[in-house]
């Protein structure tokens, strides 16, 4: 009789780790379709980031075209050293290929008004 508990509680186990395994297969199916959803999000403001890189670059090169006083070259001289001009940053150093917006509209932006 004591084997029969035995073989009982054995299987009422191995039941419950059925479950579990079965709720864990769920749980990474919601996650593998929640994941999918944020890569691909991802790369669609990868191509929108890189789309206004090339906008804001556009308007920079019209910009330079036009001519800048000569404290804004000076600004311009510093940014493209690979240092920050702008308010909140400025005189350090910007990452590889990083481009601010802040620093751009510091040189750039407002100096028509002048």
């Amino acid at each position: 009789m004591a084997d029969h508990f035995d073989m009982s509680d054995i299987y009422e186990q191995f039941a419950a780790v059925t479950r579990q395994t079965k709720d864990l297969v769920d749980s990474m199916e919601v996650l593998s379709e929640k994941l999918s959803l944020v890569l691909a999000e991802n790369a669609k403001l990868a191509i929108e980031n890189d789309h206004l890189h090339e906008v804001i670059n556009k308007q920079h090169r019209k910009k330079q075209e036009e001519g800048l006083s000569d404290s804004r070259k000076m600004l311009q001289k510093l940014y493209q050293e690979g240092f920050h001009v702008c308010n909140d940053m400025y005189g350090k150093r910007l990452e590889d290929h990083e481009s601010c917006t802040f620093c751009l509209d510091a040189i750039y932006g407002r100096h028509q008004q002048a």
